[in-house]
């Protein structure tokens, strides 16, 4: 991946882990009995979302699904802050730099060989 394409991932990585991240929520609140079941309607729409974004990322390939997990590990994070009220730990802090970095070896590493 070239340095000028990663905003352009980066965010399609996130608006998919946000659709991911959705599309799974609303059935647990339903399911926990916290929302109606009229909630699987956005939920399987916001399934169908992700799903259609994964076809745009660059490729299908390892690479790409390795970058898109640290992504969704950071959102999934960001989620449990914003959406579930928890504040995030050091350890999941450093969690995240690691699985973003380790991305980042992934991503960048196959231009170096």
């Amino acid at each position: 991946m070239e340095w000028t394409a990663l905003p352009r991932a980066f965010g399609l990585f996130l608006a998919t882990a946000v659709a991911e991240l959705v599309g799974c929520y609303l059935p647990l609140l339903w399911l926990t009995g916290k929302a109606s079941a009229w909630l699987l309607v956005p939920a399987a729409a916001s399934l169908m979302i992700f799903v259609w974004l994964l076809t745009l990322h660059p490729a299908a390939s390892g690479r790409v699904y390795a970058a898109y997990g640290a992504v969704y590990i950071a959102t999934a994070l960001g989620w449990l802050w914003i959406v579930d009220g928890i504040t995030p730990t050091w350890s999941d802090y450093a969690g995240v730099g690691l699985a973003l970095l380790g991305a980042a070896v992934i991503g960048f590493g196959q231009r170096a060989g």
